[in-house]
């Protein structure tokens, strides 16, 4: 099924995005455990992470079938950092061979020590892809606050454009917490003439260990209002879990409130806070999907 039909279908599609095994050895038993918990809950489909290692995404591509088998429709992530063209047709291959008909297209973080390989960037593996394989659907990725490495929001969003006129049918953004940020975005990509869907991508957070992590490595920032809730509860697990829930869930109303193409959650493979999330918006997602 293609993914961007979805949104053809659905006011707000809902999707979770979960993470493979980090060896190729990893526990598939608890990875198929998390499928079924997701499944439970309806997403109109999974994406699923580039796995790490350098073997050509098998542990991505063996979930996605996974996630396939189980009945949804998984979105697999294809990265192209320090690849040659060699590596992304291995890479093609391994999805396609497991029956994945989407993909999502990232250039992939730097790391210290590795070259560029082929691609500088994600529009260029936009462009490879659709010559190697024009049957798949390609989703990109977006970012409400910039990308850390523009030198603006402006030389991002053009760079966006050159991904979009590549071939990326639709859009999930890197994760936010401000909403203001992500309804400015969205009306500057349209102004820009960029009219794909474009789900927000929101992430519970349920430990304070992962703030850190969240702006090394992505550069958003945490408001006020967050800030308070860290510093309140983050000595508690019980309780900074149910605060980052709370925050999600009012972020998410929001967005459906504002209109949102959908909601993308990033769960990190984490049942409980998937359920607690679907659980909360379930009947606001529902009644927007049915016009209301």
């Amino acid at each position: 099924m293609n993914i961007r039909k979805l949104f053809d279908k659905k006011k707000c599609v809902f999707s979770f995005e979960m993470f493979p095994p980090k060896k190729e050895s990893g526990d598939m038993g608890a990875m198929l455990d998390t499928v079924n918990g997701l499944k439970e809950l309806s997403p109109d489909y999974i994406s699923i992470t580039y796995g790490a290692g350098g073997n050509g995404g098998k542990n991505t591509a063996m979930l996605a079938s996974a996630v396939k088998a189980a009945g949804v429709e998984p979105l697999a992530h294809i990265t192209c950092m320090g690849s040659d063209e060699a590596d992304i047709d291995d890479a093609l291959k391994n999805l396609t061979d497991c029956g994945v008909e989407n993909v999502m297209a990232l250039r992939g973080d730097r790391v210290e020590g590795i070259k560029e390989g082929s691609f500088s960037y994600a529009s260029q593996l936009v462009e490879y892809i659709k010559k190697v394989n024009p049957a798949l659907n390609i989703a990109g990725a977006c970012y409400p606050e910039g990308h850390v490495e523009a030198k603006n929001r402006f030389e991002d969003i053009k760079n966006l454009r050159l991904k979009v006129k590549a071939g990326v049918t639709h859009l999930n953004s890197q994760l936010f917490f401000d909403n203001e940020d992500f309804f400015e975005f969205i009306q500057l990509i349209r102004l820009a003439g960029i009219d794909v869907p474009v789900q927000a991508g929101i992430m519970p957070v349920v430990k304070v260990s992962q703030v850190d992590r969240i702006i090394s490595l992505a550069g958003v920032k945490i408001p006020s209002k967050l800030s308070r809730l860290l510093s309140k509860y983050g000595s508690d697990p019980v309780a900074i879990a149910d605060a980052g829930i709370a925050y999600a869930t009012e972020q998410i109303a929001d967005l459906i409130a504002g209109g949102v193409d959908g909601i993308h959650v990033y769960v990190m493979n984490n049942v409980t806070t998937a359920t607690r999330i679907a659980n909360n918006v379930k009947s606001l997602i529902a009644r927007v999907n049915e016009g209301q």
